[in-house]
């Protein structure tokens, strides 16, 4: 027994030890676990940071494309509807000018008549002109 008493205290000053060790080790791990614990926390709440972030600017990109499509839209019916309106606006000068020449063919086709008629005239004036002149020569002729 003095041997475990002189060793004994030895021995029980190295289990004291060994126990103040392990106790100190499982402190140092405990306090290691909750500051990993405490940087997985801190890691997924940047993780979802990151991710609503993301989420924002994609919901962000999103809607600005859809804003540019529209206006796009709305360009493109502008164009539309301005290309229509010239096109009407062409239609009604191609019209108005189709009667215009309409007119100008109805006015030339009278003036043409017009023209005919007084050439009629005219051959009628001259062959009554002539059967005067020769009824006049006839009766002078009759006279001599």
């Amino acid at each position: 027994m003095s041997v475990e008493r002189a060793g004994g205290g030895s021995l029980s000053a190295q289990v004291e030890e060994a126990e103040r060790r392990l106790k100190q080790l499982a402190e140092v791990a405990a306090e290691a676990e909750r500051r990993a614990e405490a940087e997985i926390r801190a890691l997924e709440a940047d993780l979802e940071r990151e991710r609503a972030n993301t989420d924002q600017v994609r919901e962000g990109l999103r809607l600005a494309h859809e804003q540019e499509l529209e206006r796009e839209r709305e360009a493109k019916d502008r164009t539309i509807a301005e290309a229509e309106k010239r096109l009407g606006e062409i239609e009604a000068q191609a019209e108005a000018a189709e009667r215009r020449v309409e007119e100008a063919a109805a006015r030339a086709s009278a003036a043409e008549q017009a023209v005919e008629d007084e050439r009629t005239r005219a051959r009628e004036s001259a062959a009554a002109w002539l059967r005067q002149q020769l009824e006049s020569i006839r009766r002078e002729a009759e006279g001599r």
